[in-house]
């Protein structure tokens, strides 16, 4: 019977959405967040390192925002000056003379403040002692011993000081707020309104947060600072990694070349009758000078190379091995359009320095796995071609189809950092970035520098 009597439940709007409060809370989330990284912004430009005369919001990066703590204490200013005097002639009975100079005393020093707050506070603190003393014999039902203008001009130079003073001189600050409130307030008129413990409370959280404010701030700066050291020493140890694995590559190609000088120059003597004993002892010399630069080579080689990584037993590669570098990135996924010379110009390829071959490959590679990691599934094409002086390279992919892979694929794991390092190493040039469609573009530019003749 109990059901019987409960109303029926209004039909639900099919248009409303169910989930409105999710969707006022998930928006109070993002007022919230709001709210707090514009406070942390705040802070970084309000916070100055103590002992500087720096005006409050000198960092800031736009002039209306750096003359703002003027124009606002300029305002304050404007507003309790005439207040004062006022106030002081007609509910005090202060003569006017006194009053303009209280008024003037106690409120213009906000201007100071924005620049030097503490001495500002210490002009301020005898100006508004004195006005005390001026107003404790008043009559009934007047604040006392501070008067509305004092705790509003007092507040505003402890949150001043708070964005600028450390911990200890605020302490310091609020005790003799403390202090100087309880003692007046122990002469004041038993009819008179209290004011003490106002001032005493109001300073004490103006102080406080704005040394929240100011720390939170500083902490964000810090914080941000040492994200751009940690940057740069990321980018300075890639570089050297990547400069020592070059290192190690070129080890393998020089020391073929000096193995071959070894060799011809121990067997000169017996391959060539009727050699002066001067000229055996010069080949002789040779010898011996390519086997110490060797060994010179192999020590060098053990200190670039790092404990965990394995010696590399393979042949560089070089651009005949372009074919099956790009079968398995196409298996990995990627389409890909090659285009080489024809095959007589490939032979003259192989007259290429081994570095400039070396180079070429590694920045194809290399290229091949910015596209695996940052644009999975993109057309890609790569096209090499030959001038009368110079290798040209290009690299061009489209945007991606698929999802951006953090993983590694292969290649150097340096990116832009080692293309460049290899491209300077042969005294070429290089051009890399973004296409206006999403797309990626490497033109690498490598002197076509022919091996001497007779040379291996």
């Amino acid at each position: 019977m109990s059901s019987a009597s409960t109303p029926p439940e209004p039909d639900r709007d099919p248009h409303r959405p169910a989930t409105e409060p999710d969707g006022h809370r998930v928006t109070l989330q993002r007022a919230a967040a709001g709210v707090r990284e514009g406070l942390g912004r705040a802070g970084s430009f309000l916070s100055t390192p103590s002992g500087q005369a720096e005006p409050l919001l000198a960092r800031a990066p736009k002039r209306w925002m750096r003359l703002l703590p003027l124009v606002v204490a300029l305002g304050f200013v404007a507003a309790l000056i005439p207040v004062t005097v006022q106030v002081l002639t007609n509910d005090y009975g202060v003569d006017g003379g006194l009053a303009g100079a209280l008024g003037v005393a106690q409120a213009a020093p906000l201007l100071l403040a924005v620049s030097r707050p503490l001495a500002a506070w210490c002009i301020m603190i005898v100006a508004d002692v004195l006005g005390a003393i001026v107003t404790l014999s008043t009559g009934d039902d007047r604040p006392a011993p501070w008067t509305a203008m004092i705790v509003v001009g007092y507040v505003v130079v402890c949150l001043l000081l708070s964005l600028r003073e450390s911990r200890r001189t605020l302490l310091g600050i609020w005790l003799v707020t403390v202090v100087v409130s309880l003692v007046l307030g122990a002469f004041r008129d038993e009819g008179s309104q209290d004011s003490s413990v106002l001032l005493i409370v109001l300073s004490g959280v103006a102080l406080l947060l704005g040394a929240l404010l100011r720390e939170r701030g500083e902490q964000q700066r810090r914080l941000v600072e040492q994200e751009t050291i940690s940057e740069a020493e990321r980018a300075r140890r890639t570089l050297l990694e990547e400069r020592a694995r070059i290192a190690r590559e070129l080890h393998d190609v020089v020391a073929h070349h000096m193995s071959v000088i070894t060799v011809q120059a121990d067997s000169a003597p017996y391959r060539i009758d009727g050699l002066p004993e001067a000229a055996r002892e010069e080949f002789g010399s040779i010898a011996t000078s390519a086997r110490e630069s060797l060994t010179e080579m192999r020590r060098l080689l053990a200190v670039l190379r790092s404990e965990d990584t394995p010696g590399e037993r393979a042949p560089q590669p070089g651009l005949s091995r372009l074919p099956h570098l790009v079968e398995a990135t196409v298996r990995a996924g990627i389409p890909i359009d090659l285009s080489r010379p024809e095959l007589s110009v490939l032979t003259q390829l192989a007259d290429v320095t081994p570095a400039v071959d070396l180079s070429a490959y590694r920045i194809v590679q290399e290229a091949l796995s910015n596209v695996m990691r940052h644009a999975p599934g993109a057309h890609t094409t790569i096209t090499v071609t030959l001038d009368e002086e110079h290798l040209l390279i290009l690299v061009v992919n489209g945007p991606p189809t698929g999802t951006p892979d953090t993983l590694e694929h292969g290649g150097t794991g340096h990116g832009l950092v080692g293309m460049r390092e290899r491209v300077r190493l042969v005294g070429g040039t290089v051009d890399a970035g973004p296409l206006p469609d999403g797309g990626f573009r490497v033109a690498a530019q490598l002197p076509l520098i022919k091996k001497e003749p007779g040379t291996a």
